[in-house]
């Protein structure tokens, strides 16, 4: 049995793109699943837009997918998943991310990005994000409590190997997702959530703009305040 721990954060922070719109069928179907289901397909069957925009739905199965307002950014995560994967993920499943304050899904989320656009060969620019707040109450399981090698393992912030075959071992074993040290903020803790109906429905909060110089996400601006914010290394 693996070592669980129980979440219950009233504030769980998430940041995405802002390019990345609220999916219209995810936020206004019928709660009760056999009629999501059906409208679900029908509107799929018959509006490529719609297909384009929900994504591959059958990643998720009826009996955990969730609907109503703001529920699309929970979605999405998991019918749009990312080919390349991410530290539970090898690219086959999706995974929702998020950390107990800004700060450390900021620094999450600035890693990434640069070294997405390190990747890509991208220059200079900058990017509108978008915070969201939800609450996360659930057991997940606790790479924390694991003994210090595999949690070495798991938590190597330059490779996935090792995370990924956990992440898959642990699915298999019934798992609902994973609670973990953040790896890019150092005091942080993160969740990843296997499955959209063990988080709460996010609401969206401040958006940001983040800047990247060509090697590293190293401020951001915050609309509300209209100012700008260094990010600390």
């Amino acid at each position: 049995m693996w070592p669980h721990t129980h979440v219950d954060w009233k504030r769980a922070y998430r940041i995405i793109a802002s390019r990345y719109p609220p999916i219209d069928l995810f936020e206004r179907v019928s709660r009760d699943p056999a009629v999501r289901e059906a409208l679900t397909a029908l509107e799929m069957a018959t509006n490529p837009r719609v297909r384009d925009e929900v994504g591959d739905i059958s990643l998720v199965s009826p009996d955990r997918r969730i609907s109503g307002p703001g529920a699309s950014y929970v979605m999405a995560s998991f019918t749009h998943v990312n080919p390349s994967g991410s530290r539970f993920s090898d690219g086959s499943r999706g995974v929702y991310y998020a950390g107990e304050s800004f700060a450390t899904a900021l620094a999450e989320v600035a890693h990434h990005f640069a070294e997405r656009a390190r990747d890509s060969g991208d220059g200079p620019r900058r990017e509108d994000m978008r915070c969201l707040v939800g609450k996360i109450d659930h057991r997940f399981v606790d790479v924390g409590a694991l003994e210090p090698e595999m949690r070495r393992r798991i938590l190597d912030p330059a490779s996935y190997e090792a995370s990924r075959a956990f992440a898959q071992t642990i699915r298999d074993d019934g798992a609902d997702g994973v609670h973990y040290p953040s790896v890019r903020r150092p005091g942080g803790r993160c969740v990843g959530a296997f499955y959209p109906d063990v988080v709460g429905i996010p609401v969206q909060a401040q958006h940001i703009k983040i800047d990247y110089d060509g090697r590293a996400v190293t401020r951001y601006f915050d609309y509300q305040e209209e100012k700008w914010h260094p990010i600390q290394p």
